[in-house]
């Protein structure tokens, strides 16, 4: 047996079981060996991971002094990835976000952007046997072969190209393979989920990113945008778009979350909703249990945004009086479930947030290596392996895929040099 089958084998045995009579059978005890050769043949690929932002917010961008080949759980600022636990994660591919502050705009935007892409591309450099840097299906699928972890990147919301296509065209050629459209605030061509609407959909211009994003072969992303704007997305694409990091709004209602018309509409057309593991997206009890610590630590003048025995004396009272809600890898198989009963098996696929999620993640999968446990727990609910493959990576390489034959087949179209207008 592989170095990394035994670990995740060792990682399995210690996962907590549901406590009916039924998780001593023999059937619940050969999953986590049938998960284990399931991700060696069929890796996750990750839709959104925000560890570029961590290493410039909490180590000061210095990309070469992050050892990520060693546990950064134990870093004075702790981080929920790294190379082994990518590893034992089962991880075989990752979008890399090149996330900014929704409030950054204009030049500053498009500088930051690129410094975010910088770290990204030294964060391979810097890790050579670990990671490729790819942008597009077949590469990706070549640098599994080869043993390591397809790397691609994605943009956190539309402010990131100034509104100028052309800036679009830019990052495109500097390996960008998608564009959330929106991040926590409303632009003049797109509106967030998050915020009061300008475009009510999309605008005129925000029809044309969508054309150009299509005519490049860039993935259009929904995450984080206003269902009124999904539905115009959805309206306009020739090709199927992801949602990198969501959910499903009929297991917690949470604005960010995708109803149920729209994760019809998403499979219908061919695209994945890839599911994240932020307990604020997951659970409404713990969002609603968040919003009551937010409340007492903003009225003491306190951060928030800090979880466990490193917050603020105060809050570590508060968390012992009131006891974080508890949240598992099952509570993410339901939305995983949800959107496949909704969408279809084929609309559905994983993408994580971690290091984009303040500290907090389910009790079980803490970071990058707990996506077995998420794999494991709907195999008991009867996954097969091919369907647990399509929702590992078939499904987004497919999309992948798909994206690139149209961009294919508007080779012939010329750019346009649209810009928005506030």
């Amino acid at each position: 047996m592989s170095l990394i089958a035994l670990l995740f084998v060792a990682q399995a045995a210690t996962a907590s079981m549901p406590s009916t009579p039924a998780a001593t059978s023999a059937a619940t005890a050969e999953v986590p060996a049938r998960i284990t050769r399931l991700l060696q043949r069929y890796p996750v690929i990750d839709g959104h991971n925000d560890l570029a932002w961590e290493i410039r917010d909490r180590h000061d961008g210095k990309v070469e002094q992050v050892d990520l080949m060693r546990d950064t759980s134990t870093l004075p600022y702790p981080l929920q990835t790294d190379i082994p636990r990518l590893r034992r994660g089962g991880v075989g591919g990752q979008f890399w976000s090149v996330w900014i502050p929704a409030a950054t705009t204009g030049p500053r935007a498009v500088e930051m952007t690129l410094e975010q892409i910088d770290i990204v591309r030294r964060v391979a450099a810097a890790n050579p046997d670990a990671f490729a840097l790819v942008t597009t299906a077949a590469e990706a699928r070549a640098a599994q072969k080869a043993g390591r972890i397809a790397s691609m990147i994605g943009i956190e919301g539309g402010h990131q190209i100034d509104g100028r296509l052309s800036v679009l065209r830019q990052m495109k050629e500097l390996g960008v393979g998608y564009m959330t459209l929106t991040h926590g605030k409303s632009l003049s061509w797109a509106d967030s989920s998050t915020d009061a609407p300008r475009a009510n959909g999309l605008t005129d211009f925000g029809r044309s990113v969508v054309a150009e994003m299509n005519r490049i072969g860039m993935i259009v992303d929904v995450s984080h945008v206003s269902d009124a704007t999904m539905a115009a997305v959805l309206d306009v694409t020739k090709a199927p778009v992801i949602a990198s990091h969501s959910g499903a709004r009929a297991v917690a209602d949470v604005p960010r979350n995708i109803p149920d018309n729209l994760l019809a509409r998403i499979g219908q057309a061919g695209g994945v909703v890839m599911v994240n593991v932020y307990p604020a997206f997951v659970s409404e009890e713990w969002r609603a249990w968040d919003r009551k610590r937010s409340e007492f630590g903003k009225a003491q003048g306190l951060a928030t945004d800090v979880y466990g025995p490193k917050a603020p004396a105060p809050l570590v009272a508060w968390d012992a009086a009131n006891p974080m809600p508890h949240v598992t890898a099952a509570n993410v198989a339901d939305h995983v479930e949800h959107i496949a009963r909704i969408a279809g098996k084929g609309a559905v696929g994983i993408g994580g947030d971690y290091d984009g999620i303040g500290g907090t993640a389910p009790a079980d999968m803490t970071g990058v290596d707990g996506y077995p446990r998420l794999f494991a727990e709907l195999a008991r609910r009867g996954w097969t392996d091919a369907e647990l493959g399509a929702l590992a990576q078939g499904n987004v390489l497919r999309v992948m895929e798909r994206v690139e034959a149209v961009a294919a087949s508007q080779k012939a179209i010329k750019p346009v040099n649209a810009t928005a207008t506030d």
